[in-house]
C-alpha cells in the first residue's frame, strides 16, 4: 500500500497522523505562488491558474499534494486538485451552461434542507472542504464565506422532526467533518431523539484527502457515542488507486472501529479512472481497506467540469462492464448512476447502441416513476440522460 512520500522536491511530514488537524489546515496551498514551490508550471499554465482561481478557489493539503507526481502533467491525482486551464470552458448539458443538474436549488426547504426524496432529507451543513475537487458539481458554491452556511442546524432539525416520512439524514457540504468536532457534537444530538430516523450519514472525503482529521480521539468518540443510539454511515469517495494510502487506510479502520460503515461514491473521470485497469483497481483496493463500493457516478454536465472531466457513455458503459469481469464478487456490486434532476437513474448496460437505465430513486411529487425501465440511443460523444435519443421497445 503507497505511503505518501513525497515525489517533490519540498520536504513534507513523513507521520501525517502525528499532526494537529485543525493547524496542518493553515499549510493548505492555496494561491498559485504557493503551488509554484512544489509543481513545475509554464508561463502559460501559470496565467491560467491565476485566471480560474479568481472563480472557483484552489485548496490543495499537503498530505494531498504528496501524492502527486510532479513529473508527470497527467497525473490523475494532478487533475483532481489543482486547477488546469479546461476550467475556463463554461460549456454544460447541450451546450448551454449547466448550473444545477441534480435538481437541488428546487428542493431547497431553507437551513439548508434538500428534501428530494421523501425518505431522505439532506443537510447542507457548510460549504467548506480540506480541498477544492475540481470535479465538484457544488463547485459554484464550495469556497463561499461562512455566511452563505447552514446558521442554525436545530432548524433542520426540526423540520425533519415534523416530516415523519424521512426516515434517514444525510449530512454533506461542503465536508461536515471539517467542522470542530464540538459542533459535529451537537448537530447528531439534535438528531438523536427523533424516532423516525433509521439511519444518519455522515458525507465526507476526509478519509481521502485529509485522513489527519481522523487521528482525533474525541472525533471518533462523538462518532462512536452516537452510534450507539443510531446507525451511523459515512459515504466517502476514492477515485482513484493511488488514493488508498496507509494513512488513508488508518484513517478508514478508525473509523469502522467506531461502529462505522463506510461506502465508497465514486465518479467516472476522463483521465482519472476511465480505463479498465484503473477501476478494477479501485474497486478491489476499497474492498481491501473495508470500504464499499457503492456508487459510480456519472460526471454531471456542471458548467467548467464536464468539458474536460465527463466520459461518453457508449464508451464508459463498456469499460464499466469490462472492469466488472475483472472484479472480484463484492467489488462488483457498485451501481453506475446517473444522478439527474428526476431522479437516479441505474445504468444497466446497453443492447447495440441501446442504453439500458432503470430508476432507483424517484423525487417526491413522482413516486410512480421509481423502478421503471428507461432507454436510450447511444452516440459517440453524449455524456448525460439529455443528450441521447429516447428510444420506445
Amino acid at each position: 500500500m503507497k505511503s505518501t512520500t513525497s515525489a517533490l522536491e519540498n520536504d513534507l511530514p513523513t507521520d501525517w497522523m502525528a499532526l494537529d488537524w485543525q493547524k496542518e489546515l493553515s499549510n493548505n496551498i492555496t494561491s498559485v505562488d504557493e503551488l509554484k514551490a512544489y509543481l513545475p508550471l509554464s508561463y502559460d499554465e501559470e496565467a491560467d491558474l491565476r485566471t480560474v482561481t479568481e472563480t472557483h478557489p484552489m485548496n490543495i493539503p499537503r498530505y494531498y499534494l504528496g501524492l502527486i507526481d510532479p513529473n508527470d502533467a497527467h497525473d490523475p491525482i494532478r487533475k483532481l486538485a489543482v486547477p488546469a486551464a479546461e476550467e475556463l470552458v463554461v460549456a454544460g448539458a447541450m451546450g448551454e451552461t449547466t448550473k444545477d443538474p441534480y435538481g437541488d436549488d428546487k428542493h431547497d426547504k431553507g437551513n439548508g434542507i434538500l428534501h428530494k426524496y421523501s425518505y431522505t432529507a439532506l443537510v447542507v451543513a457548510t460549504e467548506y472542504c480540506s480541498m477544492y475537487c475540481r470535479h465538484c458539481f457544488r463547485k459554484r458554491m464550495v469556497g463561499l464565506p461562512n455566511h452563505q452556511t447552514v446558521e442554525n442546524f436545530h432548524n433542520a432539525a426540526k423540520y425533519i422532526a415534523a416530516h415523519p416520512e424521512i426516515t434517514n439524514v444525510v449530512i454533506s457540504g461542503g465536508d461536515p467533518l471539517l467542522l470542530p468536532t464540538h459542533v459535529i457534537r451537537k448537530m447528531l444530538a439534535a438528531l438523536e431523539d427523533i424516532p423516525h430516523l433509521n439511519f444518519v450519514r455522515i458525507g465526507s472525503r476526509a478519509p481521502v484527502v485529509y485522513p489527519i482529521r481522523f487521528a482525533d480521539d474525541e472525533l471518533i468518540d462523538v462518532l462512536r457515542d452516537f452510534g450507539r443510539k443510531k446507525t451511523l454511515q459515512m459515504p466517502t469517495h476514492f477515485n482513484h488507486p493511488v488514493e488508498l494510502t496507509s494513512e488513508a487506510a488508518e484513517a478508514i479502520r478508525r473509523v469502522r472501529e467506531a461502529g462505522v460503515t463506510v461506502n465508497n461514491q465514486a465518479v467516472f473521470l476522463s483521465g482519472v479512472n476511465d480505463d479498465v485497469e484503473t477501476l478494477t483497481e479501485l474497486m478491489n483496493g476499497l474492498l481491501r481497506i473495508g470500504v464499499n463500493p457503492y456508487y459510480l457516478y456519472q460526471c454531471m454536465p456542471v458548467a467548467r467540469v464536464r468539458h474536460h472531466f465527463q466520459v461518453p457513455l457508449k464508451r464508459g458503459v463498456d469499460i464499466v462492464d469490462e472492469a466488472r469481469r475483472r472484479m472480484d464478487g463484492y467489488a462488483k456490486r457498485f451501481k453506475f448512476i446517473i444522478g439527474h434532476d428526476i431522479g437516479k437513474l441505474e445504468i444497466c448496460g446497453r443492447s447495440g447502441d441501446t442504453m439500458v437505465l432503470k430508476q432507483i430513486h424517484a423525487r417526491q411529487e413522482a413516486p410512480q416513476e421509481c423502478s421503471r425501465l428507461l432507454f436510450r440511443r447511444l452516440n459517440d460523444t453524449g455524456g448525460w440522460l439529455d443528450d441521447l435519443e429516447e428510444v420506445d421497445l
